[in-house]
């Protein structure tokens, strides 16, 4: 900071001119600092994001009775477009952008279309539960191996192993979190043995 002194016959006035300072230029506005670039480059994004972005077609956008917006993705709240097109540019949002999609590729990962079968057994032996597992084609010798089919196994004493053959795919584990899906169930009173499976879909 300089300053301007001015002389009189009676009285000295020294004037500080907070304009001059070292490495601005004269009529400028100084150098800015850090807060002030963070706030200009906010702005320029904003103005960006207004003429490139549709927030129609923004699924999380919602305003609510008060004329604010919300984010329903990060459930914060925003005064204008302007700020939340901000803050879908900012770390919160694209790391939640990216928690969800991750989300969404592993519920993907699933066909909702599971293959169930009941077997009624009325000559099953007292205390005898059914049992199920899958072969591969290799693994049974009625047929020749066929790699598109794979084997499901019912036994039951004393009835023959019954087989089912289906598409050689990669079954849904019980022990995954998608397990629900995949489950049997012996009814005693019935003779009835139901069970369920599901095919993983990988894309």
């Amino acid at each position: 900071m300089s300053a301007v002194l001015f002389r009189s016959a009676s009285l000295s006035i020294v004037i500080a001119n907070p304009w001059n300072r070292v490495g601005s230029k004269f009529g400028g506005g100084g150098v800015a600092g850090a807060s002030e670039t963070n706030v200009d480059r906010r702005e320029r994004l904003r103005k960006l994001a207004l003429e490139t972005i549709d927030l129609a077609k923004d699924p999380y956008i919602l305003r609510n009775h008060l004329g604010s917006l919300e984010c329903r993705l990060c459930l914060t709240l925003h005064t204008n477009e302007g700020s939340y097109l901000a803050h879908t540019q900012g770390k919160k949002h694209q790391t939640n952008l990216a928690r969800r999609a991750a989300r969404d590729a592993k519920d993907t990962q699933l066909m909702i279309a599971p293959t169930q079968s009941n077997v009624h057994l009325p000559q099953i032996k007292a205390d005898v539960i059914p049992r199920r597992r899958f072969m591969s084609a290799w693994e049974q010798k009625r047929e020749p191996p066929n790699k598109a089919y794979q084997y499901l196994i019912v036994a039951a004493e004393p009835y023959e192993t019954i087989a089912f053959r289906i598409p050689a795919r990669e079954i849904e584990d019980e022990a995954d979190d998608a397990g629900y899906w995949n489950w049997s169930y012996w009814d005693p009173d019935t003779k009835q043995y139901s069970f369920q499976f599901m095919f993983r879909l990988t894309y």
